[in-house]
């Protein structure tokens, strides 16, 4: 017999604005604690050291994670100039120097080359399993780490400010699995003065943006209470980027039993996916297949 998970049946997303010095894992262990959540997760790592959106997904919100982790993601970012590091950031040792410096025309030609659908080498230093390892044990352990290239879409890629000679922020719309760090060594090395991340922040990912970001101050002063409640947005949110169509209650009844059930949809392709409601509230995620929404996933009311 399953064992039963203690905790609150309690549902939606919490916009975290997450500081820097935490492992995202122990963000959300912190919020699952604060709302005494039976269950927790998040739609998409952060660095120790960054900061910004971390959108945490409570019950059966963590249904829909998947759709907030493929959506476009905007961060503000500081690369130094002159320097290569292990890591790829601050953090790390430094593996080599460079006295060249970019002007700001250059900086803004290359940063052509990392736009559009681009390939890219992750950081020696990252959660990328070789062999069931992870990258950063390995690399912890003095071991040669070569990881291949992935793709990746930049939506877009532009110089903000240039403070002083040596760093330049920049603010990049990626989509999933992008690595800032791997854009400053890589716009490093095509200016020929090699670089390194000295500050990052994530200011939107997909529906949630920083603005709205609950600090950690905030959910410890009033964790366990139900005012806390208060900050959770609904797990419709996580759906945002889906088109939505509607159902019957009779319909509801047949999705959330995973049955094909008729469903109210205008302008959608065959097969195309989307999410049902009933009354405003999401029942489940499928393929509209004729005058029936197929489900893949449903949500218990």
């Amino acid at each position: 017999m399953a064992r039963k998970r203690k905790g609150r049946d309690i549902s939606g997303w919490l916009v975290v604005d997450k500081p820097a010095g935490m492992t995202s894992t122990a963000v959300v262990n912190k919020v699952k604690w604060a709302f005494d959540a039976k269950k927790a997760g998040h739609a998409g790592t952060l660095d120790p050291d960054a900061t910004g959106v971390l959108a945490v997904a409570l019950g059966e919100a963590t249904k829909t994670v998947p759709f907030v982790t493929d959506a476009l993601k905007a961060y503000e970012f500081t690369v130094t100039f002159g320097a290569a590091t292990n890591t790829d950031d601050a953090e790390g040792e430094v593996i080599a120097r460079s006295d060249a410096r970019p002007t700001d025309a250059e900086i803004k030609e290359a940063l052509n080359r990392f736009v559009g659908d681009i390939d890219q080498v992750p950081p020696a230093f990252s959660a990328v399993k070789i062999d069931g390892q992870r990258a950063y044990a390995k690399a912890r352990a003095g071991e040669e780490v070569e990881l291949a290239a992935r793709p990746l879409w930049v939506e877009s890629l532009i110089l903000l400010e240039r403070p002083d000679a040596d760093h330049a922020t920049l603010e990049m719309v990626c989509g999933k699995g992008g690595y800032v760090r791997s854009i400053a060594r890589d716009l490093g090395d095509a200016l020929g003065c090699l670089g390194h991340v000295r500050e990052l922040r994530r200011v939107w990912s997909g529906p949630f943006t920083a603005q709205e970001g609950v600090t950690l101050a905030q959910i410890e002063a009033e964790a366990k209470s139900e005012a806390l409640d208060r900050f959770l947005r609904p797990l419709e949110d996580g759906l945002a980027d889906l088109p939505c169509v509607t159902c019957s209650a009779e319909a509801a009844t047949r999705l959330r039993n995973g049955n094909p059930a008729p469903v109210i949809a205008s302008g959608l392709d065959y097969g195309e996916e989307a999410w049902a409601a009933h009354e405003g509230r999401a029942v489940a995620v499928g393929r509209v297949m004729g005058p029936e929404l197929h489900p893949s996933r449903v949500f218990v009311s």
